[in-house]
């Protein structure tokens, strides 16, 4: 299946490893220094009308130890064929895929049978062209969605978006308290500002 120019598009800004070392030395009080990890998956996960990517973040003091291991699936969308959309996966056993996004070698083990699908957690994305082949995109929920997932045997909520273009990646992503439907971790006084230190485009399985 030939996959469109604006899902192209997308997998390329969103491969990569980014930095926001600006933003965390200019506003320490509210952006810790990250590094994010957006990989592609050389391993067929999804059928041939999708890209899968894995993500993970850390620290950047401690980039041995990261966190929030999850496949995003880039993919028409499911009610607009001429738009798109961004479904969220769980790995069934994180651990055993901590690291990957420094280490191609691990991704090349993972199966469909080792992610789940996240009910609620597909971002739509919308795409505005800056010039004949380049885009801004935004992804966010839909208003009524209701992201979740199960971390140390409880409930925790989210709520996921972001923006791309080739020269930056930001990053909406908050922690929902379910009980009151206030962010309590993340992007809270505004997004992460990324920028792309590394290019994995070119792992792409295009």
């Amino acid at each position: 299946m030939t996959l469109s120019p604006q899902l192209l598009a997308l997998a390329r800004y969103l491969a990569g490893e980014f930095g926001n070392q600006a933003q965390a030395l200019a506003e320490p009080v509210w952006y810790v220094h990250l590094r994010l990890w957006q990989r592609p998956v050389p391993a067929p996960l999804f059928p041939e009308d999708s890209i899968a990517l894995f993500a993970e973040q850390a620290n950047a003091l401690n980039p041995e130890q990261p966190y929030r291991q999850r496949i995003l699936r880039l993919m028409p969308h499911a009610e607009n064929p001429s738009g798109l959309q961004v479904q969220y996966y769980a790995l069934k056993d994180p651990a055993a895929f901590r690291g990957a996004g420094g280490n191609r070698a691990l991704l090349g083990q993972l199966t469909p049978a080792q992610i789940e699908f996240l009910p609620g957690c597909a971002l739509t994305v919308t795409a505005q062209p800056l010039t004949p082949d380049s885009y801004h995109f935004s992804a966010f929920l839909p208003p009524d969605a209701r992201c979740c997932f199960t971390y140390l045997g409880e409930i925790r909520q989210v709520s996921l978006g972001f923006e791309a273009t080739p020269a930056q990646f930001l990053s909406y992503d908050r922690g929902i308290d379910p009980a009151t439907g206030q962010a309590i971790w993340g992007a809270i006084q505004g997004p992460f500002q990324f920028t792309k230190s590394q290019d994995f485009s070119a792992e792409l399985p295009l």
